[in-house]
């Protein structure tokens, strides 16, 4: 009555031919990613690692000096060791903060309050705003509080410190909160449903069956608030722009300064910033590797 022998072989030759016509087309189709990669970063990373070990002011002038700019950049004057120390104690504050706090807003807004998703666009907008506009914002703002006590954010770095871990945490705070959600409302129902029957406390609920489920999503919120907080710059430049005495300066606005604050530094700023690429790159990779191995024990 039903010839499904045809079919089954109609089906199977169209495949092949897909495939075929993929294996023939595929050139074409990643030629333009694949150019517009190499000369956007693969060529300028090869270049900038070169010129890392010459003296240069311009790409055409660059003469080889071996690994004295790499010994330049920390022994030349502490600004590259400082800077590094303060950036890994501003990205451990951060990321720790950033992460509860959106956390938590996920959770608050994943339990059927009234209003979600008007709170959802309004705890999002932040991101949306541009790094320099915002350090601008948040420094009229902080320094208006401060004034009361006749200080500013360069009075002291402390100051400023805790103004860019403000600013931080205002900023990405959504944006991660976003991912939580997403992983939170992913959760399957057998599992609430096998908890409540279980009779779970909130709190071995959460422990148990939320934070094992959300660990993809707190894979990626860790990565992107790690990795954009050792990148932070334009902030950094408008809110303290380094001060008091480039005591609040992060790896990437230390680097800005050595290659244009400073004449025949060129060389030093690049390797620096091969240095500032090799950490943030292995720190990158080990929480990746820590947070996927929980992945799989969840």
């Amino acid at each position: 009555m039903f010839n499904f022998g045809n079919e089954g072989g109609e089906t199977f030759e169209m495949e092949a031919a897909m495939q075929k016509a993929l294996k023939k087309y595929f050139p074409i189709f990643v030629l333009p990613t694949l150019l517009a990669f190499v000369v956007s970063f693969a060529i300028p990373f090869v270049l900038g690692f070169y010129l890392s070990f010459n003296s240069f002011t311009t790409v055409i002038d660059a003469e080889w000096v071996g690994f004295d700019n790499y010994v330049k950049a920390f022994t030349s004057n502490n600004e590259f060791i400082n800077a590094l120390w303060f950036t890994i104690q501003f990205t451990t504050v951060s990321v720790i903060t950033v992460n509860i706090f959106a956390f938590a807003l996920g959770l608050a807004l994943t339990r059927g309050i009234q209003g979600t998703n008007i709170f959802r666009t309004i705890f999002f907008m932040p991101n949306l705003i541009g790094g320099i506009v915002l350090g601008y914002i948040w420094q009229i703002i902080i320094n208006g509080l401060l004034y009361q006590w006749e200080v500013t954010l360069t009075f002291d770095p402390k100051y400023g410190f805790w103004g860019l871990v403000v600013l931080m945490n205002w900023q990405l705070i959504g944006y991660m909160m976003i991912i939580y959600i997403a992983g939170i409302q992913s959760i399957p129902a057998e599992l609430t449903d096998a908890a409540r029957v279980d009779g779970a406390s909130p709190w071995q609920y959460l422990w148990n069956v939320i934070i094992p489920s959300v660990m993809p999503s707190v894979t990626i919120c860790l990565f992107l608030t790690l990795t954009n907080s050792f990148k932070l710059f334009d902030q950094n430049l408008a809110l303290t722009n380094g001060a008091p005495s480039k005591k609040t300066a992060m790896l990437a606005l230390d680097i800005y300064n050595t290659f244009y604050g400073k004449t025949n530094w060129e060389g030093v700023g690049q390797a620096k910033a091969v240095v500032f690429f090799i950490i943030v790159a292995l720190i990158a990779f080990i929480q990746l590797m820590i947070t996927r191995r929980k992945e799989v024990e969840a």
